[in-house]
């Protein structure tokens, strides 16, 4: 079972990721530098640091879904 408190919502529009809020500063649709083809590679088991631009503050991501990056450690 997935925890909830490790998940962030995301989401793909032409392209590029974004978050709507960050979990750390709460920034608004921040674009993350991730792009769709390492998503697949996270959820084929490839761990990946994902620094937010906003403030800095970093994630291991572990999983994604088609709609969720699963971290580490909780963030909400």
């Amino acid at each position: 079972m997935i925890p909830f408190e490790n998940s962030w919502p995301y989401d793909i529009i032409m392209g590029d990721i974004y978050v709507q809020q960050c979990p750390f500063c709460d920034a608004s649709n921040v674009l993350l530098p991730l792009k769709p083809k390492e998503l697949i590679r996270i959820h084929e088991g490839k761990k990946k640091l994902l620094v937010f631009p906003c403030c800095n503050s970093n994630i291991t991501v572990v999983d994604t879904d088609n709609d969720y990056l699963l971290a580490s450690r909780p963030i909400r």
